[in-house]
């Protein structure tokens, strides 16, 4: 495989990984935030309104930030009814496959993520609660993290292929 496409291979993976340790971390705020609405609401009686929408807000971060790490893990979800008895150039082929289909999905979703930001920022879209936050954020969030699936999307393409060749990336 040319350099060129090594070093996106490369640092598309360290980005993935990079995003994925910052989901793995958020774990431990939604802990926090959900330890302070239990202390706040039952041992001090003050409710905090925005404790359990904003742990809502932030798990669905944790879903989106850890969409890349999965990709470039090879752990998604897959039926192994066949697969796991092909040999390796059976499954790239088999990837190499899905995986147009899986930038299709994403190419859509971001198409769709990417339409509803705009919305937001036009409307100043806003959650309807006491708290009532801007959905801003995690629509713009969830827009980048389409965007780096689809950069990994492309890495996997980039390694099936290298697969097939016989090499190694």
């Amino acid at each position: 495989m040319p350099h060129l496409i090594r070093t996106y291979v490369r640092v598309v993976d360290k980005i993935s990984d990079c995003t994925g340790y910052l989901a793995a971390s958020l774990i431990f705020v939604m802990g926090a935030t959900l330890l302070t609405d239990a202390v706040t609401r039952n041992i001090l009686n003050v409710p905090v309104h925005w404790a359990i929408e904003f742990t809502q807000f932030t798990l669905a971060a944790y879903y989106f930030l850890g969409g890349p790490i999965t990709l470039k893990n090879n752990e998604h979800v897959r039926m192994d009814l066949w697969y796991a008895n092909l040999s390796d150039r059976g499954k790239a082929k088999l990837d190499l496959l899905t995986v147009w289909c899986m930038i299709f999905y994403l190419g859509v979703m971001l198409a769709g993520s990417i339409s509803s930001l705009q919305y937001a920022i036009e409307t100043n879209e806003r959650r309807f609660s006491i708290w009532n936050p801007s959905v801003i954020p995690i629509k713009a969030l969830l827009t980048l993290c389409l965007v780096l699936m689809l950069f990994q999307a492309f890495a996997l393409v980039f390694k099936h292929i290298a697969t097939l060749r016989g090499e190694r990336l």
